[in-house]
């Protein structure tokens, strides 16, 4: 996974009443996108909700997936506050096989763009593998910028940045710098896949590719053989399937969705009010007929 491309699967993580990773349902998650065609998986990625799991779930969890993965490319998320989580989880991730590490800036306290740097650069030396820097300030606060990817770019070894949010337009800046730094640019936007892979990025890092991979992935096939028929169509279903999501916030939004293919997301892992679960519910009903106008369930 020197420069990713195509959709990678922001694996969704199964869990139990008790906040435990639930193995068959990871193992069921696993094998649907695969089989729905993804070229990888980021594990413990936002939509994996990380932030729940301690330091040693986490690191059970990558050798889960790399073993279940059976082959197909795994790329870790590493991020965490603490610079020591994060060149620990490096270095399991260059044990056990990964494809790559994905790195968010850490969150809570301000960086300034020298820090950021230096945190980047400090995690990157704990590696070889190939990094994805991964840009999401509305959960961060912290903004990579323009200046901060060049400076990590140039003196390690990233291969991609991951560009999620509402700030669309950084999509064409950062295509154009990985252009002159040997990087891939991946979008976290779901929805406007075929604009982002346009305007030159390679692929997307998915969390609907829980509930639809087969839509993304022919979005990302149909896209380069100027199939623009196709491309609408799926374009169009993504798009609806979206609009059912916007009930209920994320990342339960995703829960909601697997549900409406008969899949099992598991326990919440953190306390939901009666609104949210009503909002699921509502989201799972909506999606229904979506997804058979798709031919992705009966």
């Amino acid at each position: 996974m020197q420069k990713p491309a195509g959709i990678l699967s922001a694996l969704w993580t199964p869990t139990t009443v008790d906040g435990e990773i639930d193995d068959p349902l990871l193992k069921i998650q696993v094998e649907f996108v695969i089989r729905g065609g993804v070229a990888g998986i980021l594990a413990l990625g936002s939509t994996g909700e990380f932030v729940h799991f301690d330091l040693a779930t986490r690191e059970r969890l990558l050798r889960r997936v790399v073993e279940l993965a059976n082959g197909h490319p795994v790329m870790a998320n590493i991020s965490d506050v603490s610079p020591r989580n994060v060149r620990h989880l490096a270095r399991v991730a260059t044990d056990i096989g990964c494809a790559g590490v994905a790195i968010l800036p850490p969150w809570y306290f301000p960086l300034s763009a020298a820090d950021q740097q230096a945190f980047f650069l400090d995690a990157a030396s704990a590696t070889p593998l190939p990094i994805c820097l991964y840009n999401f300030p509305e959960r961060t606060g912290n903004r990579i910028s323009l200046e901060t990817i060049a400076e990590v770019a140039k003196r390690a070894n990233v291969t991609s940045v991951k560009q999620s949010g509402a700030e669309w337009a950084y999509h064409q800046d950062l295509v154009a710098l990985g252009r002159e730094l040997n990087f891939a640019v991946l979008t976290g936007s779901d929805t406007r896949l075929d604009e982002a892979l346009a305007l030159g990025c390679t692929g997307c890092i998915s969390g609907l590719s829980n509930v639809c991979p087969e839509l993304l992935v022919s979005v990302c096939r149909t896209v380069p053989t100027g199939d623009t028929a196709s491309t609408a169509r799926s374009m169009s279903l993504l798009k609806r399937v979206g609009a059912a999501c916007g009930g209920v916030h994320f990342p339960m939004d995703v829960a909601a969705g697997m549900r409406a293919r008969g899949l099992n997301p598991g326990a919440p892992k953190q306390i939901v009010s009666e609104a949210t679960h009503s909002g699921m519910d509502g989201v799972t009903q909506a999606l229904i007929p979506v997804l058979r106008d798709a031919g992705l369930i009966a």
